[in-house]
């Protein structure tokens, strides 16, 4: 893989795993417009490193968060840290569940499906219109909640539907604190990462190639690098109801996405 690739790949992660405009579509869209020769295939190692790099943004700016959280916890007490953990635990449930039990299914959606892609960035775009209109409130999360954004999470893995997009939206539209929602949305998916790259080197599935550790490198830190901005900037857009624009921008591309396949 070439160095500018490794750049543009990693950047592309560390952006859309934030920006609510769905990473998987993108890819997609990509390999339809460029051909599927023009965009290097990731390797399951790369993939691994890019997600790695972006779990690691969000447990970075989310660090005082993710401490306190974690120092309660560990008190074994039924306090608001220990009740915040089993709500991320139980949020994770509905997509490590189908995650598992359809994992080749959901794969073979990955090939070129750009029809579906397209229709399914017009739902993101309608789920962030919404919730840019709901009018921000105090209320915490309950655990009837993390079930349904948990339910979202899993429905997000179908590619055109933005994770951090349905996540945040479905909490903001139950009527949870906007920041709170988008809080939970970056924190929830941390542990399902890392539990993939966990599966993933037990399972022995990754392979190493000592050429390959430069492009690995700096994957990892455009990743990174651009994973903390878009973490950062996803906040103060979502506590400041700027929702819209990504609204108008999927739908956008949704419906160029549907333009496109009408004429393969």
């Amino acid at each position: 893989m070439e160095i500018i690739d490794a750049i543009i790949l990693g950047i592309i992660q560390g952006l859309t795993e934030f920006l609510p405009v769905s990473s998987s579509g993108h890819l997609e869209l990509g390999k339809a417009i460029l051909g599927d020769n023009s965009i290097p295939e990731e390797s399951l190692l790369f993939t691994v490193v890019l997600h790695f790099a972006t779990a690691l943004s969000t447990i970075v700016v989310f660090r005082k968060d993710v401490l306190s959280i974690l120092k309660g916890a560990l008190k074994l007490q039924w306090n608001s840290d220990l009740q915040f953990v089993a709500k991320i635990a139980i949020s994770m449930l509905p997509a490590a569940i189908i995650g598992y039990t359809y994992e080749h299914e959901l794969a073979s959606l990955f090939n070129g499906n750009i029809k579906l892609v397209g229709f399914m960035l017009i739902l993101t775009a309608l789920l962030l219109f919404l919730a840019d209109k709901a009018k921000d409130t105090s209320k915490n999360i309950t655990f009837q909640n993390a079930i349904v954004i948990g339910i979202s999470q899993a429905i997000a893995m179908l590619p055109g539907i933005s994770r951090s997009g349905a996540t945040i939206s479905t909490s903001v539209l139950l009527g949870n604190d906007k920041t709170k929602a988008a809080r939970f949305s970056f924190l929830m998916v941390v542990p399902l990462i890392l539990g993939k790259i966990a599966k993933d080197i037990i399972g022995g599935e990754l392979t190493y190639d000592s050429t390959s550790f430069t492009p690995l490198l700096i994957g990892f830190l455009a990743a990174f690098v651009s994973g903390l901005a878009a973490c950062t900037w996803m906040i103060k857009l979502v506590k400041n109801s700027k929702l819209i624009y990504f609204s108008i921008y999927c739908i956008i591309v949704g419906l160029i996405a549907i333009g496109l396949a009408s004429t393969q």
